[in-house]
Formats: C-alpha cells, sequence, structure tokens
C-alpha cells in the first residue's frame, strides 16, 4: 500500500515563495510518475507538475500557467516530491494534492486525474495580493 502525505501548505504574499512538500511511503519503486495537483471549491482538479522517471529517464512537465515559477523534483533517500513554487500569485490559491501513477505510460496524459492511484489528503495555499 502507498501513503502520501502532503506538507509546507500556508499563506504567503503575491511573490513570495512556499515548498511543498510529499512524503511517500510503502512500495513505489514501479511509480514512474509524481504529481501535483491543485483544485479550488467547486473546481475540477487540475495537473500543476509531473516528474516521469521511468526507464531511466528524468522528465518535468508544468502547466502552461506555472511554467518558469514552479519546480518539482523528487529526493529518492528521503522518499519525498517537492513542489518549489515562487513568486506565488493569488491564482495560485487552492488546495495543493500529491499523487502517484503506476502506469507506465504516464507521461503521456500526466494531467488526467484518473491514471493516479493514490493521492494524500492535501495542503491548503493560500496567496494574498
Amino acid at each position: 500500500q502507498v501513503q502520501l502525505v502532503e506538507s509546507g501548505g500556508g499563506s504567503a504574499q503575491a511573490g513570495g515563495s512556499l515548498r511543498l512538500s510529499c512524503v511517500v511511503s510503502g512500495n513505489t519503486d514501479n511509480s514512474p510518475c509524481m504529481a501535483w495537483f491543485r483544485q479550488l471549491p467547486g473546481k475540477k482538479r487540475e495537473g500543476v507538475a509531473s516528474l516521469y522517471t521511468g526507464g531511466g529517464d528524468h522528465n518535468t512537465y508544468y502547466a502552461a500557467s506555472v511554467k518558469g515559477r514552479f519546480t518539482i523534483s523528487r529526493d529518492n533517500a528521503k522518499n519525498t516530491v517537492a513542489l518549489q513554487m515562487n513568486s506565488l500569485q493569488p491564482q495560485d490559491t487552492a488546495m495543493y494534492y500529491c499523487a502517484a501513477s503506476f502506469w507506465s505510460l504516464c507521461s503521456q496524459q500526466w494531467r488526467n486525474r484518473s491514471i493516479y492511484s493514490y493521492w494524500g489528503q492535501g495542503t491548503q495555499v493560500t496567496v494574498s495580493s
């Protein structure tokens, strides 16, 4: 069984930074895709960033709205996946979720929520102007 626990959310001013962390427990050796999603109340959960490490590759993917500002990284020694968020904007306010996919082709559909088998409980990020 895989468990994901997020932390690091909180409040920030526009232009500030936050770093989210997702501690991963359980057997994730076959989890080539780790991702961060976010969701506003009444809205669909949207993909923010994904990290693909299958087949010896190391590829990152970002939503257009966060590219150049957010960075996803994975530390296998610490079993964590991080999302460094810089130049935060009020529109980044949302509940952020960590997710893991075991699908070998996950990089092709990283924004598709249905390919992720495991989700964390979420951590709130609030950015004020």
